[in-house]
């Protein structure tokens, strides 16, 4: 005997365009609208968009930002620490603030925009429960 009640199966939404998306991000906006601010501070991704209302609450960005930002910082500071320190042979002194303060203010820079591709991303793939309609 077969039962005759279907499950009822959410049919997926629809596809999220993934580059438009990490563009928005990078640009702190919503990935929705790519209008209303994604954070309400310096690091704190809003509850919802201020604009289109879109519940971005689902996000779970974590230590992935922080990652993402060592690993670039590190791959362009080094070869070009090394590349000045052979070149042109500054002071050690004057080489290690120049480069600290290099390293902190790409670092400043970059932190937000990575964590608003992170949101960005997740969103785009529907992940941590971005895809469902409340």
């Amino acid at each position: 005997m077969s039962d005759n009640t279907a499950e009822i199966v959410d049919a997926p939404e629809a596809e999220r365009e993934l580059w438009p998306a990490l563009r928005k991000g990078f640009r702190r906006k919503c990935p929705n609208c790519g209008s209303g601010p994604l954070m309400k501070s310096y690091l704190k991704v809003r509850d919802t968009c201020t604009v289109c209302r879109e519940d971005l609450s689902q996000n779970r960005a974590d230590d992935g930002p922080a990652y993402l930002t060592i690993l670039i910082v590190g791959h362009l500071m080094a070869p070009l620490l090394h590349i000045v320190f052979v070149r042109f042979r500054p002071e050690p002194l004057v080489l290690f603030t120049i480069f600290a303060i290099g390293c902190v203010s790409l670092s400043l820079y970059l932190l937000p925009r990575l964590k608003g591709c992170v949101v960005a991303f997740q969103w785009a793939r529907q992940m941590h429960g971005f895809g469902k309609k409340a």
